[in-house]
């Protein structure tokens, strides 16, 4: 980035060791600060800040109005010059001033959504005598995982969940819609396929049109510890056909996709919730509401493995090698 400003300081750079500017919890975050000069300078102090943020941002009569924030990191050092020291002198060419800071663990992950986001970036300001100062930022990546291996086993284990709803106008006179799901496992990776099994057995005297398995994102944006706004979208999704009155189906190991997914782990923000639910629909043919059951599961980064650390694959498995940092589908519409 050309700095603006005098025509004396050439290039001013803030470069990472690490070139992919991706980084876990726990690594050091290092590089330098790189300035060249035409001519000799004298400069006040170089100065550099490490932040990471998360916001809640909603527009408010048409206005960016920020709701919430809070603090991961907030790390200062000055890489050049001492506080009420006069100014030092730099010599032409190209000056490097190295840094390092170990990234605390427990860091949410970078995070880009419709209202909020957890960001990371590195500023460096080089301010002059005579009152210039030149600024430049870099924003880095905070991956952290979440590894199935060191989740609660239960996610392991398959789960179940059972519903009984009248249908019908007259419920007295017509029986219940039973239904019963179960996933093979709490917990998966993007790649993976999520297994159902449900039984639904229609009592009613109402044909049911269909059913439907539907795996869900949904965000929270929270602000003053409240939720003030919820965006939810359909990222897979299976259906089966009607079910007559008195009769009864069976979903037997219907496999559901979970597409490519960013790794994101918001443990640790407290601002920013964000959940999966694998929701089972049963749509009558009248003007009734669907029945909904509602199952949440864990989506991570690491697979399962076996005891002796070979990967647990599941049939029909793809895991994809690399996986999107941020979110293809924010800019579409969601649904309620």
């Amino acid at each position: 980035m050309a700095p603006h400003g005098g025509r004396k300081l050439l290039k001013f750079l803030i470069l990472f060791e690490n070139s992919s500017l991706l980084f876990f919890p726990g690594q050091f975050l290092s590089g330098r600060v790189l300035v060249e000069l035409e001519d000799e300078t004298p400069v006040l102090g170089l100065f550099f800040h490490v932040v990471g943020e998360g916001v809640v941002r909603l527009l408010k009569n048409g206005r960016q109005h920020i709701s919430d924030r809070e603090n991961y990191i907030d790390f200062r050092m000055r890489l050049l010059g001492e506080p009420g020291q006069g100014p030092v002198l730099l010599s032409p060419g190209i000056h490097s001033f190295p840094f390092k800071l170990g990234l605390p663990l427990g860091l949410p992950s970078t995070f880009l959504g419709k209202h909020g986001w957890v960001q990371y970036y590195c500023k460096a300001a080089f301010r002059e005598p005579a009152g210039l100062l030149h600024k430049n930022q870099q924003v880095f990546i905070v991956m952290n995982p979440i590894d199935l291996n060191l989740e609660p086993p239960i996610l392991a284990q398959p789960f179940h969940c059972e519903i009984e709803h009248r249908l019908g106008l007259n419920c007295f006179t017509s029986g219940p819609v039973s239904c019963r799901v179960r996933l093979d496992r709490g917990g998966y990776v993007p790649g993976e396929t999520i297994g159902i099994w449900a039984s639904v057995h229609n009592q009613s005297r109402v044909t049911i049109k269909r059913t439907k398995a539907s795996l869900t994102e949904t965000i929270q944006y929270m602000a003053k510890n409240r939720v003030v706004q919820t965006e939810t979208r359909e990222l897979a999704s299976l259906n089966r056909g009607k079910i007559k009155a008195g009769e009864t189906d069976d979903w037997r190991n219907e496999q559901l996709y979970v597409p490519p997914l960013p790794p994101t782990n918001l443990r640790g923000c407290h601002i920013i919730r964000i959940q999966y639910d694998v929701f089972f629909q049963i749509e009558p043919h009248s003007m009734e509401k669907p029945i909904k059951l509602q199952l949440p599961i864990m989506l991570a980064t690491y697979p399962l493995r076996s005891d002796d650390g070979t990967l647990r694959r599941k049939r029909g498995a793809h895991y994809p090698s690399t996986l999107p940092i941020f979110r293809p589908w924010l800019d579409e519409k969601t649904f309620d």
